[in-house]
This record gives structure tokens, sequence and C-alpha cells, in this order.
């Protein structure tokens, strides 16, 4: 199986399934020297793990990183570094009554046309479980990005229809209507990365925004992406979307988002990810098995109702790996003399 990495100086490796003994990584790239605060990493790791028992899944892990190679006493040696978490709380028998089924909308159909075989249960490498791998190396991505002052911050932008900044209130009712159903919701997570360098990026193909794009758009479940206006700049006059200067080269504006030319222009760098529903419902629906033969079958896995909360800092680890790998890329653009 290929494309299991991300990135090419600040590259992530990523291994494991949802029920296998272990999911972990490689980071290749780091620079000696970085000071590893574990506690950070573990504040990260705990904003991905499930928030409310009513719509996050019932899967408790204890979710503790052990770091194997490429740090001493807490800095790192410039080789690679392995992390791996444990898997403890796994059911593999929730997915008996789903062998030899595929279910709608999910990877089993296309994995196994792909492969010929898959994981037997929890999705396998299509899991929202492998990206606790992905929360971990963005978290070290983000210590590097310390270093040089870049930030990124990502928040809920909307739940299903609902605007999750003033509209809490029908946010809770809809949360509540999917428990009693066995539904689920998508939504909308943001992302800003804030004193982001000028000239990131690399043309053509590696454009800033063309590797953000890639980066998001692997996490599971999403299904949009869009930096600065996006969709809304299609429905505007050029004279709308012009980012006029100030005399110290900022701009008044910030239409594209903090990219021209898929370049860091040195505005803040804004995009947002839209997620569809889970597919894993609580309720009956129609499989297919290897013979076409159609199933109504009851999923009794352990899922969310609604990503979103959890996803917020899948988007901040993505979107810190794609800045960190085109920062270090950037060193290499020219001679600073």
């Amino acid at each position: 199986m290929a494309g299991n990495s991300i990135g090419k100086l600040f590259k992530l490796t990523t291994f494991g399934e949802s029920h296998s003994d272990f999911i972990g990584g490689v980071i290749d790239g780091c620079p000696s020297g970085l000071r590893i605060d574990l506690d950070f990493i573990e504040k990260e790791v705990q904003r991905r793990k499930p928030l409310n028992e009513n719509f996050s899944t019932q899967r408790k892990e204890e979710d503790v990183v052990e770091f194997v190679s490429g740090i001493e006493n807490g800095t790192t040696l410039g080789s690679p570094i392995a992390f791996i978490v444990k898997n403890k709380n796994v059911k593999k028998q929730d997915y008996n009554h789903l062998k030899d089924l595929f279910r709608p909308s999910h990877g089993d159909f296309t994995y196994f046309n792909k492969y010929g075989i898959m994981a037997s249960s929890g999705g396998g490498r299509a899991s929202a479980r492998e990206t606790l791998s992905r929360v971990i190396g963005g978290a070290v991505a983000k210590l590097l990005l310390r270093e040089y002052g870049v930030e990124v911050v990502g928040e809920i932008h909307s739940i299903g229809k609902w605007d999750y900044a003033s509209q809490r209130d029908e946010i809770d009712k809809d949360l509540d209507k999917i428990v009693e159903n066995g539904d689920s919701l998508g939504g909308i997570v943001s992302c800003r990365v804030k004193n982001c360098p000028i000239g990131l990026g690399e043309p053509v193909f590696d454009k800033l925004s063309a590797d953000l794009a890639k980066a998001i758009m692997s996490i599971p479940a999403t299904k949009g992406f869009e930096i600065g206006d996006g969709f809304d700049s299609t429905r505007k006059y050029g004279s709308e979307q012009l980012d006029n200067w100030n005399s110290d080269f900022s701009t008044k504006t910030n239409h594209s988002g903090g990219i021209q030319a898929g370049i860091s222009n040195g505005m803040d760098i804004t995009m947002k990810a839209g997620f569809k529903p889970i597919a894993s419902l609580y309720r009956k629906v129609d499989s297919i098995d290897k013979e076409g033969n159609i199933h109504n079958v009851e999923n009794s896995g352990r899922h969310d109702r609604c990503f979103i909360p959890r996803a917020v800092v899948i988007v901040e680890a993505m979107v810190a790996l794609t800045v960190c790998d085109h920062l270090l890329r950037s060193f290499t653009n020219k001679i600073n003399r």
C-alpha cells in the first residue's frame, strides 16, 4: 500500500489499522536541537479524544504516546522520530455480522476491490483512528513552527446547517435529534495560520495552496476545501476581490487567504474544511455482499455521530505538517547574503 507519507523535507509516515495492536508514525527530517514538550503533545492528543458520550464514539483509548527513537533527553537528534500508541479498547466482535458485507458510503468496497483483502474490523486504514498519528506528528510540527513564531489555530465554523458561533441552541437540538434517530451530522472546520513568513510554496505543482488542499482532503470524511473567500469569490466582481496594498506591504483585505500564485504573502492563511456526516449510523442500513445481494443490517460498532469537535485538532495537524515542510523547503530557495 503506497501513499502513507506526507511531506518532502519534513515527512510523516503513519502505520497501523483501527484494530491492530499498535498505531504509530515516523517523522523524518525534523532538525536536531528541537525541545520536545511532551505535555503539549499530550494536550493535543487529548483534544482528539471523544468529548461527549451522546454523540462521540464510545471507544475509550488511553492513547499513551511512546517515542522510541530520534529524541534524547527531550531534544531531537535529527534522526527519524518514531512513535507508537497501543490500541487497547478493541472489540473486533462488533464487526462479526458485517463479515463479507460492504457498508454503504464506506471504504469497504473500494479497499476490497483495490487490494483483494481488507481489515476484518474497524475500517482498517480508512478508520479515523489513523488520525491519531497525524495529531502526534502535527504536534511536533507545531513545536518546530513555534520556534519561528508561526501558530496554527482551528475552530468549529458550523455543524450541520447551523453557525457554531451564533446558533448553539439549534445545534444542540439537532444533536439530540440524531441521537434519537440513530443519524449523524457533518460540518465545517476553519483554520488560520498566524505569522506565516512570506515566500512559502513551490510553484508550479507544489503550491502551498495545493499542498494544503491535499493534506486536508486526506482526512477521512473530508468533502470540501477552500482558501480565503473560496467559493464565495466566484460570485463577486474582480474589483471586489482585490487585496489592495498598505505601505508596509500588508494588504487592506485578505480575500486571497494569505496565498497568491501559490506562495504565502505574509498575511494570515485562512481556510475551511468541509466534512460529510459519518456514514456509520446507529440504525439498519442496506449493505451488499460479494455476490450482489442486499442485506438490511444494523451497525453495532462504536462510531461518532458528529465528528466535528474532534476534527479541529486534526485539521490543525495537517496544516502544521504542510506549513512546516514548506518552511524547511524555503531555506533552499535562494542564497542569503
